[in-house]
């Protein structure tokens, strides 16, 4: 069967969250909640889809006991999922929400070291995805080289589908670079460290957006811009979308879910505009609630009918 995407990630998170009543140093805190998530760009990604009736198959590297410990969370979500085993542990990130004062505060590892051999193998098993969209999504971890993810579009590429990037850093810049790429959705502060220079105004991101378009490395670039909203462009059209007003109350998973939504109306033959209104409401659900859910249904509905 073909599936709606493909999702890869390779330095995936188990997502722990707590509500505490205040933050303190060295007493002892007691949480109030805790949550645990398969966390990661491409598995939230997939994570989101799914919820809204897509299908997907999660390529990701596990390793040591927290490695286990993802598998089963992502059996819990009954996600489809393809592992690559490594040596190194898979990381663990944390979200804190401080309900006296509503901030929240988020520790990220960066992750295990990867073998060459790993992530060697990690491309080997790509061969076999069947599927409309390959999601190439999240941060390169150490040992991987730069252009990752240009071998692994090309394969996914020969394969029949249409390679979408979420990614930062190096791996955003090598992959957006070598060209090719259908949907690459950057967060302002990922464009500006791209291009190279500020984009102090909606002009500027857009010039540098469709600049992007025009030399033929992307064909849609989706631009999230946090409380502000989102810019889309594509050859010839922008789209300038507002924020939906909402009170914010996490900031984890809502590119993911932007990209999620996104993805699934593009593979419904919703227009490019359409698609992005759906995205920007499933970001805005995925805030709407502390720690690491993510966006929902009929949240994404509801709000999407406020835009």
């Amino acid at each position: 069967m073909l599936e709606t995407i493909a999702s890869l990630t390779l330095n995936p998170t188990i997502d722990t969250s707590y509500v505490v009543e205040s933050m303190a140093h060295t007493h002892k805190m007691r949480a109030l909640e805790e949550h645990y998530d398969p966390g990661g760009g491409g598995i939230n990604v997939a994570r989101v889809l799914v919820r809204l009736g897509g299908s997907a198959r999660c390529h990701y590297l596990s390793g040591g006991a927290t490695g286990v410990a993802l598998d089963g969370l992502l059996d819990q979500h009954q996600l489809v999922r393809v592992p690559t085993r490594i040596a190194g542990n898979t990381r663990i990130a944390v979200a804190a929400l401080e309900r006296q004062t509503g901030k929240e505060y988020r520790i990220v590892p960066p992750g295990p070291t990867v073998r060459e051999a790993e992530w060697r193998e990690c491309l080997d098993r790509l061969a076999e995805i069947n599927c409309r969209y390959f999601v190439a999504s999240g941060s390169l971890p150490p040992g991987v080289p730069d252009d990752f993810y240009v071998h692994a579009g090309r394969i996914a590429q020969a394969r029949g589908a249409r390679l979408v990037l979420d990614s930062s850093g190096r791996g955003l810049k090598a992959t957006l670079a070598a060209g090719g790429v259908h949907l690459v959705k950057p967060s302002l502060g990922e464009l500006t460290q791209f291009i190279g220079r500020e984009l102090p105004d909606d002009a500027a991101i857009a010039q540098a957006a469709g600049g992007i378009v025009a030399q033929g490395l992307a064909e849609i670039v989706a631009v999230t811009l946090g409380h502000r909203g989102a810019l889309v462009t594509t050859a010839g059209q922008t789209w300038r979308l507002p924020a939906i007003p909402i009170t914010a109350a996490s900031a984890v998973g809502a590119g993911d879910s932007f990209l999620a939504a996104m993805i699934f109306a593009l593979a419904q033959g919703e227009p490019v505009e359409e698609a992005a209104r759906l995205g920007l409401a499933a970001g805005a659900a995925a805030v709407l609630s502390p720690g690491t859910g993510l966006a929902h249904p009929g949240d994404i509905h509801r709000l999407r009918a406020m835009i």
